[in-house]
Parts: C-alpha cells; structure tokens; sequence
C-alpha cells in the first residue's frame, strides 16, 4: 500500500535566465515539431512504398515510431512549462512519465539490438537473409521488444509505486525519472537505487557493448569484400552506430555516472529527448539514397494530388 501524502511534484525546471529559457523555446519547438514530421515521414514512406517492404525498413519505420513517443513523453510538457513560474506535476502523472519513458526506452534497446543482428545476417549470409529475416520473424522481434520494455518498466514501477513520499516534492529536473524521483521517498533507498541502477544502467551499458562488438565483427567481415553491395552495407552499418551512440551515451551516463551533475544532467536529458529523435531521422534520411528518392517520390505524389484536388 502507498502510504503517500505528496499529491504532486515540482520541477526546479532547466534555468531560470529569461534569454535561455526563451532560446530553449524556440529550439526545443523547432526540433520537436522537425523530429515529428521527419519520424513521421520516415513512418509514412515506408509504409506507401512497396519497394521498402524489406526487414531493414520494416525495423526502421518502427524505431521511427518509438522516437515519435521519445519526443512526446517529455518534450511538450518541457516546453510548455519553460515560461511558467510554477512548474508542476501530479503524483500520478510522474508515474505515468516514468512508465512511458522506460517502456519506450526498452523497446528502443531492443529495435536497435534487432537491427544490428538485421545489418549481420545481410552482410554476413547475405544468401540467407530473406530465410532468415522473414516478415514472421520481423513481427516476432518487434513484438519481444514491446514484451521486454513493458516488463523493464513494470518491474520498477511495482517497488517505486510503494514508496512512502512525505516531505519534500522538488525535483531539480524537468522531468520525472527514477534517480532523482526515489530521492524523495521518506526511506531508505539505497538497495532500490542499485536495482534501478543495475536495471537501467548496466542493461544498457551491456546491451551497448554487445552492439559494438557486433558491429567490429560485421566491420572486419565487411572488411573481407570489395564488392559494391558490401560498400552499401558499410554505408547503412556506419549510420545505425551513430544511432547507437546517440542512444546509449546519455542512458548510461544518467544511470551508472556515480556522482551525476544536475546540469549535465539536464543537458543530456534535454539531448536525449530533443535532439536524438531528430538526429536519427536525419541522419536515416540523409545517408540513404532509397529512402530519399522514396521520400521525393511520395511528396510529389502528395503535391500532384493536393493540385488535382
């Protein structure tokens, strides 16, 4: 049972300089509203064109999906409350964010996990790819990363919805997450920080390590060819790393860093909200050349019918 009397939580916020909080505005809307239509694209062409009906972009179009919640969870409330004096957030709705942040993170960790093992199986049995990458087995990666990021979330959630929370409700952030969140509980919490720690942190500094070393095995086997195909496999594996590292930089650091700055801190949350659902689509649209004549094609088809009409 939660023995909670905090009702609602308040946000210190990212500065209190009128000049910034006016230039995060304009910068955070901008990017959010360019992250969502860039995601969306993706999303759109993907499903339009049938010559993209290939596992790569099957994974693509959903990692598009996961990064329109990305800049959903946090950015609009971010920027909503930038010029407001009290920033705050209800008991309920801090859980809710925190939920939603984690199970999107998790399935983001495992999409990417999915790709690589994508950009494996074409670069290194490339005879066997269409057996093994099949559209059944597409639906079934996706889905596990929906099931392992549910029960990522769900598994904290259960111990910190227990939490008694009875005197301070300041977070010295801009959103809700667990290190700073548990902080506030009217109890010990040293073992449930190293459960999110390990959770969180460790799940991810992993999953990044296997990532790499999966990538440097695919690198020195790309390395093996001089064929074109191979040089096109290069191009695409180089583009998923800077995803990767993206992704899982501010990750870890926010979870294993021991002695975290709170303006770090905020950097990297702002980065990892903001900017990195933008970045990825970018950098998906701009180093590949099907999606970009794919792209061009529906956004003439959509101004032809848009003239017709």
């Amino acid at each position: 049972m939660n023995h909670s009397v905090v009702s609602e939580f308040v946000f210190l916020g990212l500065t209190n300089s009128w000049e910034i909080q006016l230039l995060l505005f304009v910068l955070s809307s901008v990017f959010y509203v360019a992250s969502m239509s860039g995601n969306s694209l993706i999303l759109l062409t993907v499903t339009m064109n049938p010559h993209l009906h290939s596992p790569m972009y099957f994974l693509l179009a959903n990692l598009s999906f996961i990064d329109l919640g990305v800049s959903s969870v946090i950015s609009p409330k971010m920027i909503y409350d930038l010029f407001r004096k009290r920033k705050v957030i209800s008991f309920g709705g801090c859980i809710t964010q925190i939920f939603f942040i984690h199970i999107i993170g998790g399935v983001e960790m495992v999409l990417l996990i999915a790709m690589a093992f994508d950009r494996y199986i074409a670069i290194c049995k490339p005879l066997h790819y269409f057996t093994i990458m099949s559209r059944k087995k597409c639906i079934l990666l996706v889905v596990a990363a929906w099931i392992i990021g549910l029960i990522h979330s769900i598994i904290q959630l259960v111990f910190v919805a227990k939490l008694p929370f009875c005197g301070p409700n300041i977070i010295d952030s801009f959103y809700c997450d667990f290190p700073r969140f548990i902080k506030l509980a009217c109890t010990d919490t040293y073992r449930l920080e190293f459960m999110v720690a390990a959770n969180s942190g460790f799940i991810s500094l992993g999953s990044f390590f296997i990532l790499i070393v999966s990538y440097v095995f695919i690198l020195i086997t790309v390395q093996k060819h001089s064929s074109g195909s191979s040089s096109k496999a290069l191009s695409t594996l180089s583009t998923h790393v800077m995803v990767v590292i993206l992704f899982f930089g501010p990750c870890i650091f926010v979870y294993i860093w021991p002695h975290p700055t709170s303006h770090l801190d905020k950097f990297l949350a702002v980065f990892d909200a903001v900017l990195t659902p933008f970045f990825n689509s970018i950098i998906y649209t701009f180093r590949n050349k099907e999606m970009k004549v794919a792209m061009r094609k529906l956004c003439s088809h959509f101004i032809i019918y848009r003239r017709i009409s």
